[in-house]
This record gives structure tokens, sequence and C-alpha cells, in this order.
């Protein structure tokens, strides 16, 4: 007599805690460290953070010269905006002032009439009651590029504008 033969063990059934794989959200994470690191070794390769840097200073320089002018306006008494390129220093009314991070470079283009007399290398741009000004150019650079904020001199109008060329 021959014997049936055994019935073989049932396969197992997978549950759903035993798959194996990822989540959809741990492959985000890891995307997402991943540009993280490599947008960092771009800045560190091309200068970024020096890039941002100046942007940053030429902004923040070019915001207190217009808000100097309204303070000339608000006030109908003449204001002063100096800056140091030394010294890497600015200085607005109403003991507004800040630095240049060091790594750029500064230079002044002002009416001499506007300078202080006992400080020869500060500059100075003066804003009147009726918005007009002495008018000047600071320029911010660094290794790779330069921007300039220029004042208008009949209208006090600040703007923005990168260099073609450094000075």
């Amino acid at each position: 007599m021959t014997r049936p033969a055994a019935p073989s063990p049932p396969s197992p059934v997978p549950r759903p805690g035993d798959q194996r794989g990822f989540t959809l959200l741990e492959i985000v994470v890891v995307m997402v460290i991943i540009a993280a690191a490599a947008v960092l070794g771009v800045m560190a390769l091309t200068g970024g953070s020096e890039r941002v840097q100046l942007h940053a200073s030429t902004k923040q320089i070019a915001a207190n010269l217009r808000y100097t002018r309204a303070q000339a306006i608000a006030t109908g008494l003449p204001q002063r905006f100096t800056i140091d390129p030394r010294g890497h220093a600015w200085q607005a009314p109403n003991g507004r002032h800040g630095k240049v991070p060091e790594a750029l470079g500064i230079n002044f283009t002002g009416a001499r009439q506007a300078q202080a007399q006992a400080q020869a290398d500060i500059g100075a741009i003066l804003f009147f009651d009726d918005g007009a000004s002495t008018g000047g150019r600071v320029q911010i650079a660094g290794k790779r590029a330069a921007w300039n904020v220029d004042v208008a001199w009949l209208t006090g109008e600040v703007t923005l504008r990168r260099s073609e060329s450094r000075q």
C-alpha cells in the first residue's frame, strides 16, 4: 500500500507589515537631503555666499538711502547719509547704521561739498527737504561682480544697477 503524499506546507501569506521596500516619504527625504548637499556644494565652488553678501549689502544701502530721503522730506530738514569705504560702515539718520562685509570692496563717488570737513575719507550724500540730493554713487564689489547704488541729484531717486565693469 502506498501512502498518500503529504500535503505541501502552505506558502506564507504576506502581511502588510512584512513587505520590503521604501515608503514615498523616505524617498522624498533622501532626495531633499541630496538636493541640499548639491546646492551647498555648488555655492561653495562658485562663490555663492559672496554673491548673497554682495546683493544683501547693496540692497541694505539702497534701502537706507531711500530712508534718508524720506526723513528729509518728512522733517523738512536736510538729512545726511555717510559711508566710510575704509571702515566698511555706513550711517543714516536716527541712529541707523551698518557694516559691509570685509570681503567686499566699497567705492564712493559724490559731491565734494557734501563731505564732512574733518573726515575727508568718509563720503556723504545730502538729501534736501524737497527730495533732491547732492547725488552720488556707492559701488559694492565682490571678486566677480559689482553693483552700483546711484542717487540722482535732481530727484534724489535711488536706483540699483549691476555694474558693467568693476572700478
